[in-house]
């Protein structure tokens, strides 16, 4: 993973500028995180299995069910890109590289061996000041799952007010989509070393 200096309110609206026309290696994920580009390798098959079984069973009908869309936080040096990123078909627009962030009802990020600071204070943080309603973590390093709601605050300082934290196996109530998430076929990574977050 590479990751750049950091800078001031001035260098992080040229680095914005820089990244949207920068042309990432093959199998590369790239993003700008308050200003801050981050690359990482494609991910394990543990992680995109789960990402293919979250939205399978999220309504597709209803549901607009994005896999590497480039997210747009108004009022930030951040363009995320979500594992998955879910919004209401008729609030989708028709064309564009960035989604603004306050269309979408949940993203989720599943964790990766890389990931975990990332997934659960960065980006943890991004979305709650881009107005996100809900955040999903789905952790197959300690088999659990982070809903996080209510978002408050700005920059830094934003956070989700409610966290609901649910084991693997366990049904997930999704309620701002009208579903029960089931977690049971989730997979987990072996032989990685447990972290302390929530």
């Amino acid at each position: 993973m590479w990751r750049t200096t950091e800078m001031t309110a001035v260098d992080e609206r040229g680095m914005a500028k820089f990244f949207e026309g920068f042309q990432p290696p093959d199998g590369v994920k790239v993003e700008l995180l308050r200003g801050e580009i981050v690359m990482t390798a494609g991910p394990d098959l543990v992680h995109n299995l789960i990402v293919e079984d979250v939205q399978d069973q999220i309504p597709r009908k209803r549901w607009a069910r994005l896999q590497t869309q480039d997210v747009d936080i108004v009022d930030e040096a951040s363009e995320p890109v979500p594992d998955l990123v879910v919004l209401d078909r008729e609030a989708q627009p028709e064309s564009g590289r960035l989604l603004p962030s306050q269309l979408i009802t949940l993203v989720v990020e599943v964790v990766s061996k890389t990931s975990v600071d990332r997934d659960y204070v960065v980006k943890r943080s991004i979305y709650a000041a881009g107005r996100v309603s809900a955040y999903l973590i789905i952790d197959p390093i300690v088999a659990q799952c982070v809903l996080l709601t209510i978002p408050a605050g700005k920059g830094d300082d934003a956070d989700y007010r409610s966290q609901r934290i649910s084991k693997f196996g366990e049904p997930l109530p999704l309620e701002l989509l009208g579903i029960e998430l089931n977690t049971s076929d989730f997979g987990t990574f072996k032989g990685v070393r447990p972290h302390r977050h929530p």
